[in-house]
């Protein structure tokens, strides 16, 4: 993004997103780490952006007493020190503006920084007095303008923890201080910028609406921040130089101010962490438009912004469209093999397993909160599908190669029988010849993919008749010779009948060794993706018990014992939640289970290929059976015509058995079980 542009409009007092910003975030698939300012008007909250994004100019800065910046203004950038992360710097309209006058209006894009952030920067001048801390008005708002829980959830639960929950989402919290000219002295001790804020951020004792109202700024931002930091600017120039300050070379600003700044970008750059949302899962660009859409539709209805369902609603879209890439991904992956249609099993099976991998790899890397795995049921669904679709073009593709190179191969044969040359003693043998001759080519051509053996066998049966017909009319033959050619016909089809059953077990054992590596590989891979989403959650889960461990040591030290015994409360209830989560990731651990559904429903969505291999198997029987039928009443086959233009009739005893096998079921759709054992007592019949 060469320049800043508006994410969040503010006009008349609404707020709304503006469309090409939501885009050009939805187009951002890097993870984001999110910087927001915020402060009084006036206060040069621009400047500290522009020298995040390293630009001298960008965030507008003015030089008037007139506010500049309205609604929250977005500059993304490659961020200097995180691979693959985008920096996202959030420039947002001064609070207390006098031309605007609406506090409300203040305390929703106050609201709006802390929900979209992940570091929020507090921009203020000359101390952090009591006034300064008071500007922060905002922050005691927050609980009544931030829901953690959807309204499902339990108002006892909201109330007991709602501190212990806020800051396990809350971003870091960066106290700047602009034109500071004090020396940083507490009691004549030395002391460093960190201590300043610490010491400012200092509760009082006693009880008294005074104290109550003194306490209240300070008690949110030290209950609901996980980390604190304080900078100190001294004035960058001389005041007649500071309406000019875009415009200056930093050589030309004060030694002692680029020597902070230089120090504030190093710490941003650094410890600004990648923005994350409740349950820990890390947020992209496109996630973050989500979110940001989400929250101000939600400000703008009059409600309150809820953190559960905002991550609820961006996991179900997220989701939706991680199923849709995953589908994509598989798609792409088999276009490689389908455009070589027909192949072998074993070639669109590597291919359907590798493209299965890489789908459901893009799928889980998009995907998060798919706690029962209806998702990624879903794409298996689809994935499988698709592959029964392409399993049967692949038949399909096979069928038609074959049938066209066996109907070439055989013109030259029909066009002897209708010459009359096999019509001849010995004319059989010569035959017999000629067809082994035409299978050795058909066997001999290469890619015929995975019908080659049942297409083989079903025109060796309808050949069986023609064969039969020029047996019984070679006048070369005894009786004898012929019964012994009629058997050795019935073996050689059995033994076709074989090879083609022995074919259709192959594909089938592939396809029950795909489920079995495709469900260990679900299993794997689901495995790894919610053992890293509890990490996830673990580690939002210390984050906040440390900030709060550290709180209770500061108050036990300074004697607040009251406030140590509530703080006690909430670190009791950040290990109950903690206690409750691990249960409950036990209980949603059940990857085998989960996996176990996918692939049942994989088997499911397979179905339709088998009864469509059933069904092609039974019109397969009753063409065969009418064509016997006909050729019987016909002798259409049967009619070689001889040398004397005489016919020799078929002998309509030899009619061979068709005998053929539904693959599937029309009610039971998982995968038909292997059968290991023999098919056929006839010799050469051991599959």
């Amino acid at each position: 993004m060469d320049s800043p542009m508006c994410l969040v409009e503010n006009a008349d007092g609404e707020l709304h997103v503006v469309p090409g910003a939501i885009r050009y975030l939805m187009g951002l698939n890097q993870q984001v780490v999110v910087v927001a300012v915020v402060g009084l008007y006036r206060t040069g909250k621009s400047y500290l952006m522009n020298k995040l994004a390293g630009k001298r100019q960008g965030f507008a800065l003015g030089a008037t007493i007139q506010s500049k910046t309205k609604g929250i203004w977005m500059w993304c950038v490659p961020h200097p020190e995180k691979r693959d992360h985008t920096l996202v710097l959030l420039d947002t309209e001064g609070l207390g503006d006098v031309e605007k006058g609406d506090s409300k209006n203040d305390a929703w894009i106050f609201s709006l920084a802390i929900l979209l952030s992940s570091t929020l920067v507090y921009n203020s001048r000359g101390t952090i007095d009591n006034q300064a801390v008071e500007n922060l008005q905002y922050v005691s708002e927050l609980t009544e303008r931030i829901k953690v829980n959807s309204s499902s959830a339990s108002s006892h639960d909201d109330e007991e923890g709602g501190d212990a929950q806020f800051v396990q989402f809350f971003p870091n919290f960066v106290w700047t201080i602009r034109d500071f000219t004090l020396l940083l002295e507490i009691d004549g001790r030395n002391v460093t910028e960190d201590e300043y804020l610490e010491h400012s951020l200092e509760l009082r004792k006693g009880g008294g609406k005074k104290n109550l109202m003194y306490n209240l700024p300070r008690e949110c931002i030290r209950n609901y921040f996980p980390s604190r930091k304080c900078f100190v600017f001294p004035t960058p120039t001389t005041p007649a130089n500071m309406p000019h300050l875009d415009s200056m070379d930093e050589a030309d600003l004060c030694g002692s101010f680029r020597k902070v700044a230089d120090t504030f970008c190093r710490f941003i750059f650094q410890e600004s962490r990648t923005k994350t949302v409740k349950g820990g899962h890390k947020v992209t660009g496109r996630m973050l438009g989500h979110l940001v859409k989400t929250y101000v539709e939600t400000i703008a209805k009059g409600s309150v912004p809820c953190l559960e369902n905002a991550v609820l609603a961006m996991a179900q879209i997220e989701n939706q469209a991680a199923v849709v890439e995953g589908q994509a991904v598989y798609q792409r992956g088999m276009e490689e093999v389908k455009a070589l249609f027909p192949v072998a099993m074993g070639q669109i099976s590597a291919h359907h397993l590798r493209s299965d991998h890489q789908a459901t790899q893009a799928f889980m890397k998009r995907s998060f909160k798919d706690e029962n795995g209806d998702f990624l049921k879903a794409l298996a669904v689809a994935i499988a599908k698709h592959y029964a679709d392409l399993l049967i073009q692949n038949e399909d593709a096979s069928e038609k190669k074959c049938a066209a190179l066996l109907e070439k191969l055989s013109v030259p044969m029909a066009q002897k029988i209708k010459e009359g040359i096999y019509a001849t003693p010995g004319g059989y043998e010569l035959y017999c010849s000629h067809h082994d001759n035409m299978v050795a080519q058909y066997r001999a051509e290469p890619d015929k993919g995975v019908r080659a053996e049942e297409i083989l066998e079903q025109f060796l049966r309808d050949k069986s008749l023609e064969k039969n017909s020029i047996l019984q009319a070679d006048k070369k033959l005894t009786e004898n010779e012929k019964k012994i050619h009629e058997e050795q016909e019935k073996r050689a089809l059995a033994e076709q009948a074989v090879k083609m059953e022995a074919e259709k077990q192959h594909q089938l054992e592939k396809l029950i060794q795909e489920k079995e590596r495709s469900h260990q590989e679900g299993i794997c891979q689901l495995e790894t993706k919610m053992v890293q989403e509890a990490k996830e959650k673990q580690h939002e889960l210390e984050r906040a018990l440390d900030s709060k461990l550290r709180e209770q040591e500061k108050l036990m030290a300074k004697g607040f014992t009251e406030k140590e015994a509530a703080m006690k409360e909430e670190i009791q209830s950040l290990r109950e939640e903690e206690a409750k989560r691990e249960e409950k990731e036990e209980q949603s651990r059940n990857f085998r289970a989960i996996a176990q559904g996918v692939m049942e429903s994989v088997s499911n969505s397979l179905g339709h290929y088998f009864n469509y291999k059933k069904a092609r198997e039974q019109r397969k029987a009753l063409v065969f059976k009418e064509k016997v039928k006909f050729n019987l009443k016909s002798g259409a086959v049967g009619n070689i015509p001889d040398k004397e233009g005489m016919t020799l009739k078929q002998d309509k005893t030899a009619t061979p058995k068709l005998e053929t096998g539904a693959v599937g079921n029309s009610k039971d759709t998982t995968l038909p079980k292997v059968n290991t054992g023999t098919t056929d007592k006839s010799p050469g019949s051991e599959v």
